[in-house]
């Protein structure tokens, strides 16, 4: 066989060129909305840090959407005795909260220096003010009516941190479930007002631990393991804001007028899903 015969023009090799000519704006434009994404960006001060500032909390709020969706999707899988689509979506957070907790490291080695150069530019301005944290908060159980005063006023998102404040949490729908199967769980856990926070109960604890005690692989465990995963990685997102809030301000007021360290460190200490912590120590 000829040398002419076993070449293959190069181009033959080379995949088709994507198509490039759009009437409009481009599919990926239409769905991701990435022109408005890349122009929500107004920073107030000349200091370039502030840039990265400003993105990080943006993509910070991002994530705080998808976890709430996610959450909300195993507080209804729940509500319908559907466990493996609960745990599904909990798992799933788990992933979304690690790379939420990712977002400090552009922030967490600020000097004093650094964030003063545009910490003027917040004004009042503070996380603890974010709708879409409160409701993450308000879904693991850490219910407060006075949290709803700074939305005053945004009538709609006032209005969807009122719904959610007054529907059972994501805990709520857990212990409702261990319930229903048949775990001794007290009326006065069941009937409570869910827009309350809350509070621990003995009982509850124990039906956790009956639960750990019991088939390493029923649902109940793969749920509480998910749980508790969840909780772990809540606490690590509290504490590195605390530790990033120490290195760049110390122990000043916030920027909302709170406490600042003092405020997160109250926070950092709050354990999510307290029983499922307690319980193990009677396994």
């Amino acid at each position: 066989m000829s040398h002419q015969a076993q070449t293959t023009p190069p181009e033959a090799h080379e995949p088709e060129a994507p198509h490039l000519d759009f009437a409009g704006t481009t599919p990926y434009e239409d769905y991701v909305k990435a022109d408005v994404l890349t122009h929500l960006q107004h920073p107030l001060s000349d200091d370039p840090g502030e840039m990265v500032f400003l993105v990080t909390t943006q993509v910070m709020e991002l994530w705080f959407t998808v976890i709430v969706h996610e959450w909300e999707t195993a507080a209804r899988a729940l509500r319908e005795d559907r466990v493996p689509p609960a745990v599904d979506a909990l798992r799933r957070s788990v992933r979304e909260l690690e790379a939420l907790n990712a977002s400090w490291k552009p922030l967490g080695q600020l000097t004093p220096a650094q964030f003063n150069a545009y910490r003027g530019a917040l004004g009042d301005g503070s996380g603890f003010q974010s709708a879409m944290y409160r409701r993450m908060e308000f879904l693991l159980g850490d219910k407060s009516a006075s949290m709803l005063v700074p939305h005053r006023g945004a009538p709609r998102v006032h209005a969807e941190l009122e719904k959610a404040l007054h529907e059972p949490s994501l805990y709520d729908e857990v212990i409702r479930l261990l319930a229903r199967r048949g775990h001794d769980i007290p009326a006065a856990v069941l009937d409570r007002d869910p827009s309350r926070r809350h509070e621990p109960s003995p009982r509850v604890e124990a039906v956790w631990a009956a639960v750990y005690a019991g088939d390493q692989n029923s649902e109940e465990v793969r749920l509480g393991e998910a749980l508790t995963d969840v909780a772990e990685l809540v606490w690590r997102w509290r504490n590195d804001h605390l530790v990033a809030t120490r290195r760049a301000m110390g122990a000043k007021t916030g920027t909302g007028g709170s406490a600042g360290v003092a405020w997160l460190e109250k926070r950092a200490r709050n354990q999510v899903f307290p029983e499922l912590w307690t319980a193990r120590s009677h396994v």
